[in-house]
């Protein structure tokens, strides 16, 4: 493939949750005898065992990863902070690799290495306590109703089940009668190394089936007493997420365990859809079957 005189390259494997992400970037990672770094913005937190779907110790053990477990669900971490640490941590492993792995479905999180993260607007803490007050008042439907109307494009790219996401958004609106999405326009900043971006594809069937499999799975591994231990953190942004949000609602006795189960899969298929339309925008991406190893390492050189 085509690419300027700099062979430094970073090779982005990227998709929706739970099409196999993982195992395809460990393979890739042995070819290229490099390491990986995480681009999951749910797997950062080391209290989120089961319900991030981190690599298993195994996974670990096979290939070096960054950005796992590095943090906890008590610190804050923003997009903005990711894209100093991972641009160190990619500048520092290029000085012994030609080539870096890294995998994730958070496309904000991509983007940000990639574009680089637009500067946005400072808010006023009388316009944050505002719109706290608002989703306290009139709950999350509202959020969702509000950001829809006022910027229907990005309404069509967040994970709308993520009150912080959208507060943030609505904060921006609020302070500058601007869409958020406005911001996020900005010129791309320039990398000193190539970036390659992969996506995996599957049968929307097939990838629905997986979800719910995975589901059923975290749930047999513990993923109840894990939401459980967190009780007391369920206000931190890194757990307004699908699969925790939903079980700490059926610890308020609010839904049985069947009910709580069927949410979470439906969720989860529609945070899928969601990185599916994300990614789908972006035309540098190519895509390949995710049983397509050797056709990806040919198409990387």
């Amino acid at each position: 493939m085509l690419m300027n005189m700099n062979t430094k390259t970073l090779i982005i494997i990227l998709g929706p949750t739970a099409i196999g992400k993982t195992s395809i970037s460990i393979k890739l990672a042995k070819h290229y005898n490099t390491q990986i770094i995480s681009a999951d913005s749910r797997q950062f937190y080391k209290e989120l065992k089961i319900g991030a779907a981190p690599p298993s110790k195994k996974e670990l053990s096979e290939v070096e990863h960054h950005f796992i477990h590095n943090l906890s669900v008590n610190e804050d971490y923003n997009v903005g902070k990711f894209e100093e640490d991972a641009l160190r941590k990619i500048e520092e492993l290029f000085k012994e690799k030609e080539k870096i792995i890294m995998v994730g479905g958070s496309g904000l999180y991509i983007d940000a290495i990639c574009k680089g993260f637009d500067k946005m607007p400072d808010i006023s803490k009388e316009i944050r306590n505002r719109v706290i007050s608002l989703y306290k008042e009139k709950g999350i439907k509202f959020l969702q109703s509000e950001l829809k109307e006022n910027d229907p494009i990005y309404f069509n790219e967040v994970d709308i089940q993520n009150p912080q996401r959208l507060m943030r958004a609505i904060e921006v609106i609020y302070s500058t009668s601007k869409p958020f999405s406005n911001f996020r326009k900005e010129q791309v900043k320039k990398r000193s190394f190539n970036i390659v971006k992969i996506g995996l594809d599957m049968n929307r069937e097939d990838l629905y089936k997986r979800i719910n499999k995975r589901v059923d799975i975290m749930i047999e591994n513990g993923l109840l007493d894990e939401v459980g231990s967190l009780l007391n953190h369920r206000n931190k942004n890194s757990l307004q997420t699908v699969g925790y949000k939903e079980l700490f609602e059926y610890l308020d006795g609010k839904y049985s365990q069947e009910e709580v189960i069927d949410m979470i899969k439906q969720n989860t298929r529609r945070f899928a859809k969601r990185q599916i339309s994300w990614f789908k925008r972006d035309h540098k991406i190519t895509y390949f079957s995710t049983n397509k190893t050797k056709e990806i390492i040919k198409f990387i050189g």
